[in-house]
């Protein structure tokens, strides 16, 4: 007999942090929530990813009583979150204290799964978050996160696999966050996972390219056993494919699923008017539902081609942005092919504007990249020249060891520098994690300010979709 295909559905983390900037509150979740768990999903994904920042930052909200919340209505179905490894929620490294504290709350709030990736691929960045999630009793499925590169082959995916699997992997998930994995490449790449792990294999990725349908299609044939869909209001654009569409299709193909088709449509008819009013205020923006094939050639996410726009728009130099794009492989192929993700495809996509703009490759470099040459977040996938390396950060040295295991603990310092406004260990990390954004929270939830948005960013420079 052959299986079915289970669905995460991400419209209550990916689908509105893709489309409308992670914008959805909790009040406008929870009344769905109880159709949602009778549905026949297999997991809902709520939080992790930006939905933390936003809850503190944009909606003066706590996001761990919104995972709390959700518990308590939903009874049958699994609750998930994305973890970026040693990064947790953030976008620099925690001390190992930090990421098991975080990871065990995470899971005494309400988690079922947690899905953990590194920027860069490098296990080492993971073992902490992997060893921590089993501890909790979680599901553990780890992340391969999917890039196109000379070093980035079939065989290296599958001996990355090979070695989550070794470290205690419930699951392996291939992480498109680009939209990238076209269908064949995904037939061939789960036809070998399969056949070298003895776990399930998820797929996630995005609709940008225009491809996205066609590949989960080609994945079911190879037998991927979970993919991952947002409901038809927050679906399809920068999003996932619409789960109802996915749903009848392979309902048609002798792999169905466990959706209830007509619970579906109910579930998409609360969202639609949600939607429209997200339109109404603009943070819907309909370019945000272009397909955009580029993405396909020159592998960059398309939260990342319409944030490039925005910087040159701003610099009044909009007729540089094919230099810019063709600049942004060079750049990738110089730092050693790392994968266009949070926080890697901010700084690539920075050193391109930079080194267009300038008129000199490398004359102006962020901190960052050079931290990142120093070895600070991890090993380069490919080894990164002499030359690159001394244009770069001159003789500095580099680092080989786990970046982490240069950071002292973390917790006890968070907890005395937040003082009396922290109430519990939860509060103690919401501000390890985002020091400035949570203290105004907490100075907001106990009356002291009229709640006013803060706009100051952490370290963005690009925001990208993950």
């Amino acid at each position: 007999m052959v299986n079915k295909i289970r669905i995460t559905e991400t419209a209550l983390r990916d689908g509105h942090q893709s489309l409308i900037a992670t914008r959805l509150s909790t009040k406008e979740m929870l009344p769905i929530l109880e159709k949602m768990d009778r549905a026949g999903y297999y997991s809902l994904e709520v939080w992790g990813g930006a939905t933390f920042d936003a809850c503190l930052r944009y909606l003066k909200e706590d996001p761990w009583e919104r995972l709390r919340e959700m518990r308590r209505i939903v009874k049958n179905t699994k609750l998930q979150m994305l973890l970026r490894g040693q990064n947790l929620l953030g976008y620099k490294h925690y001390p190992d204290d930090v990421v098991e504290e975080f990871i065990t709350k995470s899971v005494e709030n309400g988690i079922d799964i947690i899905r953990v990736f590194d920027a860069l691929n490098d296990i080492r960045n993971m073992q902490t978050s992997i060893r921590a999630i089993k501890n909790a009793g979680a599901h553990c499925q780890c992340a391969l996160s999917y890039t196109i590169s000379p070093v980035h082959t079939i065989e290296y995916y599958v001996e990355l696999a090979k070695e989550m699997e070794g470290l205690g992997a419930d699951s392996i998930c291939i992480k498109d966050m680009a939209g990238i994995l076209t269908p064949y490449k995904a037939y061939e790449l789960v036809k070998e996972l399969k056949a070298a792990v003895n776990i399930p294999i998820e797929l996630h990725t995005h609709c940008t390219g225009g491809t996205a349908s066609m590949t989960y299609l080609k994945a079911a044939e190879a037998g991927v056993d979970i993919i991952d869909t947002a409901i038809s209001p927050f679906g399809e654009g920068t999003s996932q494919p619409a789960t109802e569409a996915i749903a009848i299709t392979l309902s048609e193909g002798g792999r169905g699923t466990d959706l209830d088709i007509n619970l579906l449509g109910e579930i998409a008819d609360y969202f639609k008017p949600i939607k429209e009013k997200y339109r109404e205020e603009g943070i819907f923006n309909p370019k945000v539902m272009d397909v955009e094939p580029k993405t396909l050639s020159y592998q960059v996410p398309g939260g990342m081609l319409s944030n490039l726009l925005s910087q040159l728009k701003q610099q009044g130099a909009l007729h540089r942005y094919e230099e810019v794009l063709r600049e942004i492989p060079r750049v990738r192929d110089d730092l050693g092919y790392p994968p266009l993700v949070t926080p890697l495809s901010q700084m690539v996509g920075t050193q391109a504007l930079f080194n267009v703009l300038a008129g000199e490759r490398y004359k102006l470099i962020p901190k960052e990249i050079k931290e990142y040459v120093k070895g600070l977040y991890g090993k380069s996938p490919a080894p990164i020249s002499r030359e690159i390396k001394e244009k770069i950060i001159g003789e500095e040295e580099v680092i080989t060891i786990r970046p982490a295991d240069l950071l002292e603990p973390g917790l006890e310092r968070g907890r005395k520098e937040a003082g009396e406004m922290v109430k519990s260990m939860e509060d103690v990390l919401s501000y390890i994690l985002f020091p400035q954004v949570a203290m105004d929270y907490f100075k907001y939830r106990d009356g002291h300010l009229d709640g006013t948005v803060e706009k100051k960013e952490e370290v963005h420079y690009i925001t990208v979709t993950m």
